[in-house]
C-alpha cells in the first residue's frame, strides 16, 4: 500500500482498503484490484492526508507561538487542498481568515504604482489589525508576489508574525531543502532555504 503519512489513522486505511475490495466484488475482481491497486491507494492516501491537515495546520500554529517569527506556511500546488484546510480550522478553532488577494486589491485600487509599493507594508498590517483573535489564517497571497509592487513576499510574512501568530497558504512547492514558488523562468519566481522555516509540505503528506 505504499508508506502512511505520519498521523494517519491506520485502522481509517485499512477500511478504505476493505471498501475498496467490497466495491471490487471480491475475489471476483481481483485481478482487476491488483490491477489498479496503486492508484487507488494513491488516491486514498492524498485523501486521509487532506483530512488530516487541519489538525496538523492547528498543531503548528501552537508549536510557532513561542518562536521569534510565528509563521507557519502551507506549501503545495493549487488544487491540493490547502483552502479547503484552512477554512475548516477557522471554522473549528476560530481563527481569523483572510482572502489576501481579494482584501488588499481593493486597496491598491486608485493608487499609483510608486504609491502601492510604499503602502503595502502598512496596507496589509491593516488588514490583519482587524481581526478578532491573535491567529491570522492569510490564504491566496499571490499578490505579494506581484513584481511592480517590489517586494520580498516572505519577509513581509515574517516581519507579520513578529506581532500575532500567521499560517499562510504558499501556492508552490518544496524541492531539496527550499521554498519555491513559480518556475526559474516565470517573472514572480522565487527560492528561499528551509533554514528556521515552519512548513507543512502538502504534496509530502499526500
Amino acid at each position: 500500500m505504499g508508506e502512511i503519512p505520519r498521523g494517519v489513522d491506520l485502522f481509517l486505511c485499512e477500511k478504505l482498503k476493505s471498501a475498496i475490495w467490497n466495491r471490487c466484488g471480491g475475489a471476483r475482481r481481483k485481478k482487476v484490484l491488483r490491477a489498479d491497486d496503486r492508484r487507488i491507494n494513491k488516491q486514498a492516501l492524498i485523501s486521509i492526508a487532506r483530512m488530516h491537515l487541519p489538525e496538523e495546520i492547528a498543531q503548528k500554529v501552537h508549536d510557532v507561538s513561542e518562536l521569534y517569527h510565528r509563521l507557519v506556511l502551507v506549501v503545495g500546488p493549487a488544487g491540493s487542498g490547502k483552502t479547503a484546510a484552512m477554512r475548516e480550522v477557522s471554522r473549528f478553532q476560530g481563527f481569523d481568515y483572510i482572502n489576501l488577494n481579494l482584501e488588499l486589491s481593493r486597496l491598491l485600487l486608485g493608487l499609483t504604482e510608486r504609491q502601492r509599493s510604499l503602502q503595502l507594508p502598512d496596507l496589509i498590517d491593516g488588514i490583519t489589525e482587524k481581526g478578532k483573535n491573535s491567529v491570522i489564517l492569510l490564504d491566496n497571497i499571490e499578490i505579494l508576489f506581484e513584481v511592480s509592487l517590489k517586494q520580498d513576499p516572505l519577509r513581509l510574512l515574517q516581519g507579520m508574525s513578529r506581532n500575532r501568530t500567521i499560517a499562510a497558504s504558499w501556492n508552490g512547492r518544496i524541492k531539496k531543502d527550499y521554498l519555491i514558488y513559480a518556475e526559474p523562468e516565470h517573472r514572480e519566481y522565487r527560492r528561499y532555504p528551509l533554514t528556521d522555516l515552519m512548513v507543512i509540505d502538502v504534496e509530502k503528506k499526500a
